[in-house]
């Protein structure tokens, strides 16, 4: 029987074979990376290392350089998904390292900001919205601006204007939309912004009563770094949520100079009016004006107009 070494030999030294590792060594030798790899480390590196090293730098450019052969993190071809290779010298050794790569880093990101949202009861299509997906047309412009604004007067965490902004209009125009988006926004500032679908959180305070959670609920939303109202106006208002719930809500943010969002299918005028009469028809003006003068207080109203966006 043939010792193992001299089947070896035989193979390596066959024409076919050698033809193929030139090539596969060209090919190799060829590559930008491989190329600025090696010009980089031209003093420590010879012919000798790169022989001892092909095995290593063949699976550096098998992979995929700055995502460019993956379509997605989920499709990553590399042998570490999410990371890419780069070309080391380790004590006379060419090896590889891994960092991560872009389309990961994308994902790490997103993930980070998602944490930084906290959403009550917002559905789950509005939580992914963009600024650039935010159809922009005359009668939306102002709003946008308005937003627009707003961010870039943000610096980050604890350098926030201290006014937000009153978003009213029709139903369906977009006003939840613009909201979160403005969200995802500030979470990309490492912003903690808490959104809060008013009509549900009303419900969900006349519960916390009972299950003796009400102040743990309301502190919460009340000292959040960037607080969003969404809704508000849509909520049957009794004089209880108005005053014990979103009075003690606003007071405490106007006097931390928190900003706040707030979205409504009510004009301040028309929100005052709704909030004038309670669920038993008792008229409450003076109170209404209390609540009002804190939304004044903490925004600057906007109008959005345009098409309904839900038909």
């Amino acid at each position: 029987m043939e010792p193992i070494r001299e089947t070896l030999k035989r193979v390596v030294n066959a024409p076919a074979f050698s033809e193929r590792y030139n090539a596969m060594r060209q090919e190799v030798l060829e590559h930008p990376g491989v190329q600025h790899f090696l010009d980089e480390h031209s003093s420590e590196i010879d012919k000798s290392i790169v022989d001892k090293g092909m095995g290593k730098l063949y699976e550096y450019i098998d992979q995929s350089h700055d995502c460019n052969k993956c379509p997605n993190l989920g499709a990553c071809i590399n042998h570490l998904k999410g990371f890419e290779p780069n070309l080391v010298l380790e004590r006379g050794n060419i090896g590889i390292s891994y960092t991560p790569c872009r389309l990961k880093n994308e994902h790490d990101n997103k993930r980070r900001a998602s944490s930084l949202i906290h959403s009550m009861y917002m559905p789950k299509e509005v939580m992914e919205a963009t600024l650039s997906g935010f159809e922009l047309d005359a009668s939306r412009v102002e709003a946008f601006n308005a937003v627009d604004s707003f961010l870039d007067a943000t610096k980050g965490p604890g350098e926030l204007p201290e006014k937000g902004i009153y978003l009213y209009g029709k139903f369906g125009i977009g006003k939840s939309y613009l909201l979160s988006a403005v969200a995802n926004a500030l979470a990309e500032k490492n912003i903690k912004s808490v959104l809060v679908f008013v009509p549900e959180f009303m419900r969900e305070m006349k519960q916390a009563i009972g299950d003796q959670t009400l102040q743990e609920k309301v502190n919460y939303v009340k000292k959040a770094d960037v607080l969003m109202l969404d809704d508000i106006g849509a909520e049957a208002m009794s004089s209880w949520t108005r005053d014990e719930v979103l009075g003690t809500i606003l007071h405490y943010r106007m006097a931390e100079k928190l900003p706040t969002f707030m979205t409504s299918n009510f004009s301040y005028s028309e929100l005052q009016h709704h909030l004038t009469y309670s669920q038993r028809g008792e008229k409450e003006d003076l109170k209404a004006a209390r609540v009002m003068e804190r939304i004044r207080a903490l925004t600057t109203p906007v109008k959005l107009d345009g098409r309904n966006r839900r038909i």
